[in-house]
């Protein structure tokens, strides 16, 4: 039985070839996704709200192609959001004879750029710049019905143009900046100094965007947990730009600014901070960003019959299924792509750079069937110079600039 929300509904009603679907994190876009792809091919809207399942055409359907990320594929996460409409990338479960579903990631997008007449489901936001993601994008969407999925569409008008173009607005991207991008005459590379024609750009996203509205039943529950740090080797790096750990002289802005996160985030108090939470939740999931805080909390001291797992860029462990357990997930590997509905707890050991990947991380335990009411997260930090500035950057929903921040 299929059954979706009013506002699931409502988004299918407006959406069409070549849209962005939006919708915060675990809003269900891909089971919205899969039910426009049904109703494309036949399908019945009763079956959408509970009602009987009616087959689509099967003589007129086409195939459908499913471009995610590595860990959604491997997962298997989206044969579950097919199940209800009794669709499989595996052909003996799939009940439709006359086509095929394929579930790929990003990375093997170029394979499938002599598709025709098929349908793409593009899953989270990869198609910006001019690479080769965004030119097999460009080349699939010429031959094809497609949708993209995205929590996040887009920070600058430039994020847009690949799907600008998709959609016709415009012949290439060399057309796009000439009508509306100024760039800075101050620098030695090409920096948008600012945009022109704003008004059609915001008519043209509009006319493609379609924003899915849902009230989350849950309560997030955001608590910043300080922590101390060494003051006296926080000021003497700031001072001699000279690095501990390997005794050599630190070379750039970004040198230093990873040493001062790595006195700051290698703190005993940090690591205590942890033990104490971790006491009053069991099953937690904690994300970090550099291998040295990996090994920090590897090192740990849980307690008897505790499960450590990892999801990184060397293991992929799946999420434990004992009574108590740590999940140790780094940002860049595993902020978005996956869901878990066995906590209501997230530590961030320290902050991510990123907004947006601030955002996905939070959302790996919001989802739409997490059995819980309060979820709560757990920011780990201190009164450092870097983390408060990072800090600042994230409240202002923005990216933390290492240049900005140290004057070389």
């Amino acid at each position: 039985m299929i059954t979706l929300f009013d506002y699931q509904i409502n988004a299918i009603n407006q959406m069409k070839n070549g849209c962005i679907l939006c919708g915060g994190v675990g809003s269900g876009k891909s089971l919205t996704a899969l039910a426009y792809y049904y109703l494309q091919n036949g399908g019945d809207e009763n079956s959408l709200v509970g009602g009987t399942y009616i087959p689509m055409d099967d003589l007129n359907i086409k195939d459908l192609y499913i471009v995610t990320t590595a860990r959604k594929r491997d997962t298997l996460e989206w044969e579950g959001e097919l199940s209800p409409f009794l669709l499989s990338s595996n052909s003996e479960i799939d009940i439709y004879s006359n086509h095929k579903v394929v579930i790929d990631s990003w990375n093997h997008i170029g394979k499938y750029t002599d598709v025709t007449n098929a349908f793409f489901i593009f899953d989270e936001q990869r198609v910006v710049g001019s690479g080769v993601w965004a030119k097999s994008f460009l080349k699939i969407t010429k031959s094809n019905n497609w949708v993209l999925l995205s929590a996040t569409p887009g920070d600058s008008w430039q994020d847009y143009i690949p799907t600008f173009i998709a959609n016709g607005f415009y012949k290439n991207r060399t057309e796009f900046i000439m009508e509306h991008v100024i760039f800075s005459r101050f620098t030695k590379f090409p920096k948008v100094d600012r945009y022109v024609g704003t008004g059609k750009l915001i008519r043209l996203r509009n006319s493609i965007l379609v924003n899915m509205e849902f009230k989350r039943e849950t309560v997030a529950h955001h608590e910043d947990i300080y922590v101390t740090y060494s003051v006296e080797k926080y000021k003497e790096a700031t001072r001699s730009r000279w690095d501990f750990y390997k005794n050599e002289p630190i070379q750039n802005a970004s040198g230093l600014c990873y040493i001062l996160r790595k006195i700051v985030n290698s703190d005993q108090s940090r690591q205590t901070a942890i033990l104490e939470i971790f006491e009053k939740h069991p099953k937690v999931i904690i994300f970090y960003n550099f291998d040295y805080e990996l090994e920090i909390l590897k090192n740990l001291d849980y307690g008897e019959n505790v499960e450590i797992a990892e999801w990184n860029g060397h293991k992929h462990q799946p999420i434990p299924k004992s009574k108590n357990w740590a999940y140790l997930v780094q940002y860049t590997a595993g902020c978005e792509g996956w869901n878990c509905t066995e906590t209501d707890t997230i530590i961030f050991y320290s902050q991510n750079y990123s907004y947006k990947v601030m955002t996905q991380a939070a959302g790996r335990i919001d989802r739409l069937n997490t059995p819980f009411t309060d979820l709560y997260y757990y920011h780990l930090k201190s009164r450092s110079g870097i983390d408060l500035a990072i800090s600042k950057s994230l409240k202002d929903k923005k990216n933390f600039n290492e240049s900005r921040f140290v004057k070389w």
